[in-house]
């Protein structure tokens, strides 16, 4: 990969609170205009990650860039180029939607259209609503509105569709697919594992301050991790085979018993399957509280 195709480097990061590790020698690269999944339990080191990257936080020791720019050394100019969508957010409750975004676009040189952002992020009907009326779904959109009114080169997403109800995701998947046309890098935290195969290009899982896997997301565990899995239950109990030939073991079931056999099921293991079998791997070593 070449130095002009990347947005964002990390290199061997490591942050510690006194005697606890939250990250501990973490490195990938996010290349322009890729959506990044960093997947991973609460406590992992997701949260933590992504605020040493915004400069919110400082690291331990290790390196890093987002634009070029080491995020603790970023000036206003800098900060102008990203967008950023918190776990929470303080905006203030007494003001309209509208209101709220006219306010942040006027921080920006060439601002989105306050009106095509609010109907992007599903808010039309709310537009003259104060926040404080909102519901918390709701809320939550405002904040992935202030975090792309400013057209970020790069924008963090830190779990955006919490609180979303199925239909407000499914449209906010198509915000982000709109924004990653358009060229902007993408790095996102997740809970939902058909979000990150929806909008991911690659993907990294992280475990007890630790990248356990990196890789595109049809690719992450390896291809041994997505084998089928033959399952069955006979005289003996319950029995599985994982095999790249499950029509074969079925075949060969069948042919010794003259019927198919109970509980038959091939299984062929989803992206959750495979990242739960990467996390269960390792014992998380971050307390609750620690930082995610």
């Amino acid at each position: 990969m070449k130095k002009s195709d990347v947005a964002i480097v990390v290199r061997d990061l490591r942050k510690a609170y006194g005697s606890v590790t939250a990250l501990d020698g973490v490195s990938f690269e996010i290349e322009h205009g890729e959506t990044f999944a960093l997947l991973g339990p609460n406590g992992a080191g997701k949260s933590t990650t992504i605020e040493i990257l915004e400069g919110y936080r400082d690291r331990t020791s290790g390196t890093a860039s987002v634009l070029g720019v080491d995020p603790q050394r970023g000036g206003i100019a800098w900060k102008a180029r990203l967008g950023i969508v918190l776990q929470s957010a303080g905006e203030s409750g007494n003001v309209s939607v509208r209101e709220q975004l006219s306010h942040f676009a006027g921080y920006y040189d060439n601002p989105r259209p306050i009106d095509e952002v609010i109907e992007a992020v599903g808010l039309a009907e709310k537009r003259a609503t104060l926040i404080r009326k909102l519901s918390g779904g709701q809320r939550r959109r405002v904040d992935v509105a202030l975090g792309i009114i400013g057209r970020p080169e790069v924008l963090f997403l830190d779990e955006p569709t919490t609180g979303f109800d199925p239909e407000a995701r499914r449209s906010f998947w198509e915000l982000i697919r709109l924004l990653k046309s358009e060229g902007t890098t993408i790095l996102l935290t997740t809970h939902y594992l058909d979000e990150a195969a929806q909008l991911g290009d690659r993907a990294g899982v992280i475990a007890g301050g630790r990248l356990v896997d990196i890789g595109r997301i049809d690719e992450i565990g390896g291809a041994q991790a997505r084998v089928p899995i033959v399952r069955w239950r006979d005289a003996d109990g319950a029995h599985e085979q994982r095999t790249s030939e499950p029509g074969t073991v079925v075949a060969e079931l069948v042919r010794r018993t003259g019927r198919e056999p109970a509980g038959l099921e091939i299984v062929r293991p989803s992206l959750e399957d495979v990242y739960l079998d990467l996390v269960h791997a390792r014992t998380p070593a971050v307390p609750v509280g620690a930082g995610e």
